[in-house]
């Protein structure tokens, strides 16, 4: 009898610790961590044609560097363009020439923004707009845009 209850508190202490490695694996996945540090740091805003799949808390990127995230993503009423916020963190000053697009990780990844330096002298400061974007690249609009053109070949073949 007394060796059944040691065995069930190993039991649940085993329990308690797989627990706790999905928490802590399930907080390194969503990010929640550096939420709170994307609070910090100097907003831009970028706009765009049409910003595809991205998302609130993506990544934003230089050389493959994370160097900010997405904050907000609204709709310009007036233009139907999507306006999206980033936070940049304050260790990175960026040329007021800097291109902004937007870029998918792997063929059907998560989307990301990738920011490409000028060599402008002047820095960005809080609340400027990047002039330069590129939108999303939709993968089926891709697609239809090909079906389109092999039915046109197959149509003057004959």
């Amino acid at each position: 009898m007394g060796n059944s209850r040691i065995v069930e508190i190993w039991v649940g202490v085993f329990v308690a610790a797989g627990l706790a490695a999905l928490f802590m694996l399930a907080m390194q996945v969503s990010n929640l961590r550096e939420f709170h540090e994307a609070d910090r740091g100097y907003r831009l805003f970028a706009r765009f044609q049409n910003v595809g799949t991205l998302k609130v808390r993506a990544p934003v990127k230089i050389a493959g560097v994370l160097i900010g995230r997405v904050a907000n993503i609204q709709l310009d009423n007036d233009r139907y363009e999507a306006i999206v916020e980033l936070r940049i963190d304050p260790r990175y000053r960026l040329p007021d020439d800097t291109i902004a697009s937007i870029y998918t990780s792997g063929l059907l990844g998560e989307q990301y923004i990738a920011l490409e330096p000028g060599g402008s002298p002047d820095y960005l400061k809080d609340g400027d707009t990047l002039e330069i974007t590129q939108s999303a690249l939709v993968l089926e609009e891709l697609i239809g845009k090909f079906l389109v053109k092999s039915s046109e070949k197959s149509g003057t073949d004959e």
